[in-house]
């Protein structure tokens, strides 16, 4: 079927009150760069209600999962236009409509109508009722359950009619740009493109920095973070991705400080390095994806010792989940694929044999006092030298 507009649903955009502009209109600029290159659409509102406009032709499955990554969508509906809804000729077309969407017609429904056009001649209830019983007449097969109807059939009368019956679940959250900026520590793993995707629903935009340890690490496990900055862009929109040499700064680790405390001061350092460039960014925090007791670097204590070296807030999206529940979600997002594939990072590489799982902050300080005399400058040299990608969908 042919459909020609999308009803946008949204959910908690509606209870912004005096600001749901605001959100509207950030959901507007998202829908139209989540269809960019799927056809020419005309993205309205009116009253309430979001409308997706095809103006050229489409490709129904491409525009769909295009709209289902866009946050703040709750429901994507698709539409027919009635222009002539005189009661002869919308009754023919809602008939032509559950004619065409519905091949078996042995189903419940109940009609739903809205008459924003308050001059309309039958009030929302005499629709509703005169609808189904012409719908009954012309299809015999049909039933009527007013409670848990099979198909709801809506109705709303504005500037033209608008008719649908099927709601497919969009991603729910916030328009990404609604809620400040935040910097990602990205890694090639499972867990950061997931934090990464999380925050993003709730309205953040994503910038990420991937620490990059030449010649330990290859250049295909730099390319591995690259691809999945795109993967959580499709959600997020543009990911500016700050990639960072680390050799020299884990080199001086490993050779001035405990072995034990590798893996926690180079965290320490890359949070210190990833608060820099957030902070040159305006961004408002970090996010990890760290999750409790997962491995040695984030236990209690370890996580409070990461924690102790940062000024702006630390959000950590995955925290109280377990391995499944996140691989549930990296897969959903089509992320899980590529976190798999089989390229070292900079933190297994200069992974410890037994690394320490309850670190005494004052301790490592006391380690880091090993690197005072060059860390500084190193980390200036790794910060001014960062490549930087912008990854786009």
């Amino acid at each position: 079927m042919k459909y020609e507009a999308f009803l946008i649903k949204y959910g908690e955009i509606g209870l912004k009150g005096k600001n749901r502009y605001i959100f509207e209109d950030a959901l507007i600029r998202q829908i139209r760069f989540a269809l960019k290159g799927a056809g020419e659409f005309a993205v309205t509102k009116e009253q309430g209600r979001i409308y997706v406009d095809a103006l050229s032709d489409y490709d129904y499955d491409e525009v769909v999962s295009a709209l289902q990554r866009v946050f703040g969508i709750v429901g994507i509906c698709p539409v027919i236009h009635c222009d002539d809804y005189s009661w002869d000729n919308l009754c023919r077309v809602v008939g032509d409509y559950i004619d065409e969407a519905y091949e078996d017609k042995h189903f419940t429904f109940k009609v739903e109508a809205r008459r924003a056009d308050k001059s309309y001649p039958k009030v929302s209830m005499e629709i509703n009722a005169d609808m189904g019983e012409y719908l009954l007449n012309r299809f015999p097969e049909l039933s009527v359950d007013v409670h848990k109807p099979d198909v709801l059939l809506n109705i709303e009368l504005r500037a033209k009619g608008h008719i649908y019956s099927k709601t497919i679940p969009g991603p729910g959250g916030m328009p990404v740009g609604t809620n400040g900026k935040a910097m990602l520590l990205l890694s090639g793993g499972i867990d950061s493109p997931v934090a990464g995707y999380m925050i993003a629903k709730r309205g953040v935009v994503i910038e990420a920095t991937y620490f990059h340890a030449p010649p330990y690490t290859s250049e295909r496990a730099k390319q591995k973070v690259v691809d999945l900055a795109k993967i959580v862009a499709r959600y997020a929109g543009p990911i500016k991705l700050n990639i960072i040499n680390f050799t020299d700064i884990q080199l001086a680790i490993y050779d001035k400080c405990p072995h034990e405390e590798l893996t926690i001061i180079m965290r320490r350092y890359m949070m210190k390095i990833a608060e820099r460039i957030a902070l040159e960014s305006k961004a408002l925090g970090l996010i990890t994806g760290e999750s409790i007791g997962q491995v040695a670097s984030q236990t209690m204590q370890s996580l409070a010792a990461t924690n102790a070296v940062c000024t702006l807030p630390v959000y950590r999206p995955v925290i109280g989940f377990d391995k499944n529940d996140i691989i549930e979600i990296s897969e959903k997002i089509g992320a899980f694929e590529t976190s798999i594939q089989p390229f070292e990072d900079c933190c297994t590489i200069f992974v410890a044999k037994h690394p320490v799982t309850k670190p005494n902050i004052k301790a490592i300080e006391r380690s880091e006092r090993n690197l005072s005399e060059i860390i500084d400058g190193m980390i200036d040299e790794a910060v001014n030298t960062r490549e930087v990608i912008i990854c786009e969908p």
